[in-house]
């Protein structure tokens, strides 16, 4: 009986198996950097606002609708339907939806692949008398993979992990902008509501002065000058009003795209202006700012950056490759899955670039810099970040201030115009006198509605700055 000899792949096949198990193990050393959060200047406490607490690690509290904050119903109504409706909003959700699926690829890369092959082919040939016909029919099962040796593939699902954070930052981003954008156009669609109703007023007030000045010009005691210039005065008003009405449509329509609708099928109906302003709680700590997403979208930037250099690094050392398959072939689809028709394989490749004329080196170098370009993007998004809040304290403080002053001088000016109403009708001043202290008194009322605007608003941008809303803990 003829003795059967082992099977001389047998030996490297057991090779593979250790080899591969080698890999395995070589599979914790990695060539990323350790990842160290950049060093930002950040200072216990904002210079324009007093007593705030030192910093500490705030970017997991919880904002909550912030915007509930001003009292206004319909402001509450209208930004609800941000979330759901903006389209900056939607795009910054299918970029996030689309880097976890990203991640997801990237992980998928730690484990071997697998696929199935099958073949058929008939052929024939032969000249003259009975051709010969050929059936040939193939199957196999095939799997590959590539240990992560010198940490590659996880340097990749790492970045791709840090990218999808930084994408999750992005759709805050988005969301805070629109909603500040929103309640910043809402305001001020009312301080337009307020403008036009003091406008109409105002311009009741000139047609009963031109019928006035009308009549006393008609009676030989007034100069044709006192009725142009009461003419021009309420002309004036009247193209103010005209303007104001245009900026009104204007706020208008961009609410309606903020909200995701076309202009055409978006009103607002006038209504009362809520005049709310809400004050930022002194207990709030100075690190609140770190809580905006576009820091943190910055931060995780940099950690993308960091495993670039790991990736780059990767370049340096050999790559690793195991292949294994096993299938069957035979001149019969019935024969294709006996054993003496099968076959098997296993394979193992090995690839070390010898010589590239410095071009990994460069790669390595272009990682490093582009970490360096990113840790300097972070630092200055923290630099401008913490001005803003500062920027926003000194105006919210100024704005308060000023607001004061303007009730105050639109009262008085109020009460010249008035005066010199009374004077003109008993032939004591001249009608230049009584159009400078109409010109006067419409200025300081409208300049006192600006100011209520600009106080609501700038509540927003200080919100938007501290990266949305706050909460104060109740107290023990």
């Amino acid at each position: 009986m003829k003795q059967v000899k082992p099977i001389p792949s047998a030996v490297p096949a057991r090779h593979l198996l250790a080899l591969a198990a080698a890999a395995v193990l070589l599979a914790g050393c990695a060539v990323s950097p350790a990842y160290e959060v950049p060093v930002a200047a950040a200072p216990q406490a904002f210079k324009e606002a007093a007593g705030w607490q030192p910093a500490v690690p705030a970017d997991t509290l919880e904002r909550g609708p912030w915007w509930t904050l001003f009292g206004d119903a319909q402001l509450n109504q209208l930004a609800e339907g941000i979330e759901v409706s903006n389209q900056n909003v939607a795009a910054a959700i299918a970029s996030y939806e689309q880097a976890r699926a990203l991640v997801r690829e990237q992980r998928a890369s730690l484990f071997p692949s697998v696929n199935l092959t099958g073949s058929g082919a008939r052929s024939g040939g032969g000249g003259g008398g009975e051709q010969q016909t050929n059936n040939n029919f193939k199957a196999a099962i095939g799997a590959s993979w590539e240990p992560d040796i010198w940490g590659r593939l996880r340097a990749g699902v790492s970045g791709a992990d840090a990218s999808a954070a930084a994408s999750a930052a992005d759709l805050a981003a988005a969301r805070l902008s629109a909603q500040g954008e929103l309640a910043t156009n809402y305001f001020s669609l009312r301080q337009s509501d307020a403008q036009i109703a003091l406008l109409n007023a105002t311009i009741a007030g000139y047609k009963r002065v031109l019928d006035i000045t009308s009549n006393r010009f008609n009676s030989g005691i007034a100069a044709k000058s006192d009725l142009l210039q009461a003419q021009t005065q309420l002309a004036n008003a009247q193209i103010d009003l005209s303007s104001q009405t245009r900026a009104r449509a204007q706020l208008e329509h961009a609410i309606a795209i903020l909200l995701g609708k076309a202009p055409s099928d978006f009103s607002l109906a006038v209504a009362p202006w809520t005049l709310t302003v809400p004050e930022v709680p002194l207990g709030v700590p100075s690190t609140l700012l770190q809580r905006r997403p576009d820091i943190a979208a910055a931060e995780r930037r940099v950690a993308v950056a960091n495993e670039q250099i790991g990736i780059a690094r990767s370049a340096y050392y050999p790559s690793l490759n195991l292949t294994g398959s096993y299938g069957s072939g035979a001149s019969r689809v019935g024969d294709l899955f006996n054993a003496s028709s099968s076959l098997w394989s296993l394979g193992v490749s090995a690839a070390q670039t010898l010589f590239n004329a410095g071009a990994t080196t460069a790669s390595v170098d272009a990682a490093k810099a582009g970490h360096e370009a990113a840790v300097a993007r972070y630092r200055q998004t923290v630099l401008a970040a913490f001005g803003a809040v500062e920027d926003q304290l000194s105006a919210t403080r100024a704005l308060a201030e000023q607001l004061a002053l303007r009730q105050q001088a639109s009262s008085a000016a109020d009460q010249v115009e008035q005066q010199m109403l009374n004077r003109y009708n008993a032939g004591q001043v001249g009608y230049t006198d009584v159009v400078t202290a109409q010109v006067t008194a419409l200025s300081a009322r409208r300049s006192l509605v600006q100011a209520q605007a600009d106080r609501q608003t700038t509540a927003v941008a200080l919100i938007q700055s501290l990266g949305g809303g706050w909460h104060v803990p109740p107290a023990q």
